[in-house]
């Protein structure tokens, strides 16, 4: 086959030269909500029996003071009743709706707006599947316009938050004065196996239930930016294909249910691998790390918060959202670092300039960032 390339019109080349400039998409709200019980480790290893002293060394350990979980009904001898798969995918669906409509709500209050207003709905879980999925169960549950143009993004791990806030942010982009909403709703409560093994001890001993929102728009007019959130400027993303099966959750035929994997060596996995992540997303806007004043990172455990934070030569304090997070919920998975966003601005700290990076960390093993602007 043969293709013929005509030259471009005088006035394609003239329009070409006064390209307008797309405005970015801001985050305008958010809003986070979590089941109704927590629990401090002492207390599940108190009430699952655990005597084990390996395994309540990992509890103790885990710098978790407290988080919030759905536990098994009790049998008739006070011992927790066994879930099957079914039952845990139903737990997931009841808990991911509430949950998300809770956030939700939140982040449409937090922004001044109203459900009318929801021109795009994503929504991200990892610990349940559902079909129809989520969008479609938000918009029946809470009355949104059916119109309402959605995706789900099902399956991708801790890291899913911000592979879905690039889809978000470049809907609203492209979508000038229109809302666009993300939810990230985790029922961790339906995701777990129980046995004597150390790999199921670190996964029982880490996640909680969560669910955090954040609604998007772009400035109609063009320009100047028209709302007080940051500026969405740009993503990068590895993944670590070395590491492809360092973490994943996958059928376990022995338990007859989904069961999680994290290998040991993940932290360090990670953190070998943030430097290069980050200044590729850094170099393409002619930064350097030190330029970057908010550091909001996937809350994924103690071990991959130092890795992180020695890898990037971050502080403590940098980090201090990420550790208050882990602290006092747990790993949430995909919504963690909207949790430590809604920190950072009750601050009330940041200032017009400063540059932001938000980071999370998941299966594959991938790491994802993004670059935002006050």
């Amino acid at each position: 086959m043969t293709l013929t390339l005509n030259a471009p019109a005088p006035h394609a080349l003239s329009a070409a030269r006064h390209e307008t400039v797309v405005p970015d998409a801001q985050i305008i709200g958010v809003g986070t909500a979590v089941t109704d019980m927590s629990y401090t480790q002492q207390e599940l290893l108190d009430m699952f029996r655990i005597a084990d002293p390996k395994v309540r060394s990992v509890f103790g350990n885990s710098a978790i003071e407290r988080r919030h979980l759905t536990v098994p009904p009790l049998n008739a001898d006070g011992t927790f009743a066994e879930e099957r798969q079914g039952a845990l995918l139903q737990k997931h669906k009841k808990l991911a709706v509430e949950m998300g409509a809770d956030a939700l709500r939140a982040s449409l209050a937090d922004a001044g707006i109203t459900l009318s207003a929801i021109d795009y709905l994503c929504c991200v879980t990892s610990t349940g599947f559902l079909t129809p999925g989520l969008t479609a169960l938000l918009i029946r549950e809470l009355g949104i316009d059916p119109s309402c143009h959605r995706a789900d993004v099902v399956g991708m791990g801790c890291n899913a938050g911000l592979n879905g806030l690039n889809a978000t942010a470049n809907w609203a982009k492209a979508n000038p004065g229109r809302v666009a909403v993300m939810v990230c709703a985790e029922a961790c409560s339906a995701a777990y196996v129980m046995d004597s093994t150390m790999r199921t001890a670190v996964v029982n001993s880490l996640f909680g239930d969560g669910a955090a929102a954040i609604a998007l728009m772009a400035p109609a007019t063009g320009g100047e930016a028209a709302f007080d959130g940051p500026r969405v400027l740009s993503f990068a993303s590895h993944i670590i294909t070395d590491a492809f099966d360092a973490m994943r959750y996958d059928w376990d035929d022995e338990q007859n249910k989904f069961s999680f994997f994290l290998d040991p060596e993940i932290p360090y996995v990670v953190g070998a691998h943030a430097e290069q992540v980050v200044d590729r997303l850094l170099s393409g806007a002619g930064l350097r790390r030190g330029a970057v004043k908010h550091w909001l990172v996937h809350s994924g455990g103690k071990k991959v918060i130092d890795a992180v934070r020695v890898n990037l030569g971050l502080t403590r304090h940098d980090l201090r959202h990420t550790t208050g997070v882990l602290r006092d919920y747990g790993n949430l998975s995909s919504g963690s670092f909207l949790f430590s966003y809604q920190r950072l601005l009750r601050e009330r700290i940041v200032a017009p300039g400063d540059y932001g990076v938000l980071m999370t960390m998941g299966p594959g093993s991938t790491i994802e960032t993004v670059l935002v602007q006050w």
